[in-house]
């Protein structure tokens, strides 16, 4: 049982395609994985809904997932890791481990920053809920988070201004927020933001480590199965991705989020 187990996907879910960013990095770590990924289109951003809302959405994507037999399911979404983490978890039992994208960055802060000042952008959602910061402040390492909701960031990437003097400025205009002043490490809190991590760096010249949230998960998710002795011997078939909305636009931009062409299945989450 154990092995057919292993051989199972892994589900990954994001509002849209930030999540993208995620699964790429795991597939990158975890070659011989597969992955059924969900981006619930119909309903981005996460970031500006209610908690009630992003819940009844991932207790709806979890059964999609469930249905696909995932040995584990990733929240790839900041928000929803936010909002609905400790809900899925119950509501998924025993049928599947479930990840969230907060607690391997908290982890690795901890390690790495200990009785430093880091800065956190993300999404109001992720920024309001103070889960970063309950979790931070928990470690018991004299962190200090100072936090700024950068609502614009992930609407701007997914309709594909990055890159460009656009961008630049409405990136140049959130990270000049004085509380972002005189720290050592931001915490990029949304999958979205690796695609703007070249140009956040630019702004800091180096002066700050810019985390990418991808690459840290990415690797928790792999310890993860090797602890849990889940780890594929060898992949089972293609990677799946769904999207609840489907748009000709969301395909291009899945490509930019992916590095390469992506087949989009279409699979409203309510008839």
């Amino acid at each position: 049982m154990k092995q057919e187990k292993s051989e199972r996907p892994i589900g990954v879910f994001d509002s849209g395609i930030g999540g993208l960013t995620v699964a790429q990095a795991i597939i990158n770590v975890l070659p011989q994985e597969r992955i059924v990924y969900f981006g619930d289109t119909a309903h981005l951003p996460y970031g500006d809904k209610s908690t009630a809302a992003i819940q009844a959405y991932s207790v709806k994507i979890c059964d999609l997932l469930i249905r696909q037999q995932c040995k584990v399911i990733l929240i790839a979404c900041n928000s929803a890791s936010a909002a609905a983490y400790e809900l899925v978890k119950e509501y998924v039992g025993s049928k599947a481990k479930v990840l969230n994208v907060i607690d391997p960055i908290v982890h690795y802060v901890g390690q790495a920053y200990p009785n430093k000042t880091i800065g956190l952008i993300g999404t109001k959602q992720t920024v309001n809920s103070n889960v970063y910061r309950k979790k931070v402040d928990a470690l018991d390492k004299g962190i200090t988070l100072r936090s700024v909701a950068t609502p614009l960031l992930a609407a701007m990437i997914e309709e594909g201004f990055f890159n460009d003097s656009i961008s630049e400025s409405v990136i140049n205009a959130y990270l000049s927020d004085p509380q972002l002043k005189g720290m050592e490490a931001l915490i990029l809190g949304c999958t979205h933001y690796p695609l703007i991590k070249k140009q956040i760096e630019a702004y800091y010249q180096g002066r700050v480590d810019v985390l990418d949230a991808s690459q840290i998960v990415a690797q928790h998710v792999k310890e993860y199965l090797e602890q849990h002795d889940l780890a594929a011997s060898q992949r089972s078939g293609d990677h799946t991705f769904y999207v609840s909305d489907f748009t000709r636009s969301f395909e291009e931009s899945t490509r930019i989020f992916f590095k390469r062409k992506v087949h989009l299945e279409h699979y409203p989450l309510w008839e």
